[in-house]
């Protein structure tokens, strides 16, 4: 019998994360406590942009994209925002979505699937995603549980054949 296997990934819906930014583009627009602090969030290329002219308006413009990333069903352990900075007279925070396992994660992972993991399941790295495998069905699914406690990246279970 062949072995079972599948896959460990790191995947975010871009049209997802594209809806929340709109969402908080729009209550930002609206919010009586946004009026005239210039705050505002947008996107450019890979990055994300927020700015205000004080450092906890800006902040309040990342929960509130927070918020909004949550209610898409995005983890946050997915968003990467830095610390705000000043720039000039305002305040910023670049942001980015992270997607893709690491191999600095893809090897704690697999270190994690070889020490804790039934002995048959077998783990590979695959450019930014895993591929585990075993001959027992039931060895896969209790790994599956063992790595959704992973708290580092935000992790889905793929191609389970």
């Amino acid at each position: 019998m062949a072995d079972s296997t599948f896959d460990v990934v790191s995947k975010v819906d871009k049209q997802e994360v594209a809806n929340a930014l709109n969402q908080a583009q729009k209550e930002i627009a609206q919010r009586y406590d946004f009026k005239g602090v210039g705050a505002e969030i947008d996107f450019s290329g890979e990055k994300i942009l927020m700015k205000a002219n004080a450092e906890e308006r800006v902040k309040a413009v990342l929960d509130v994209f927070e918020s909004k990333l949550v209610k898409r069903g995005i983890s946050l352990k997915s968003l990467d925002a830095g610390d705000p900075f000043a720039s000039g007279k305002e305040y910023r925070i670049e942001a980015s979505i992270k997607e893709g396992i690491s191999q600095e994660h893809a090897k704690k992972i697999s270190k994690l699937i070889r020490d804790e993991a039934p002995k048959s399941v077998k783990a590979q790295i695959q450019g930014d995603e895993l591929r585990v495998s075993s001959k027992s069905r039931d060895d896969l699914q209790s790994t599956i549980s063992l790595l959704k406690g992973y708290e580092d990246v935000d992790l889905q279970f793929v191609n389970f054949r």
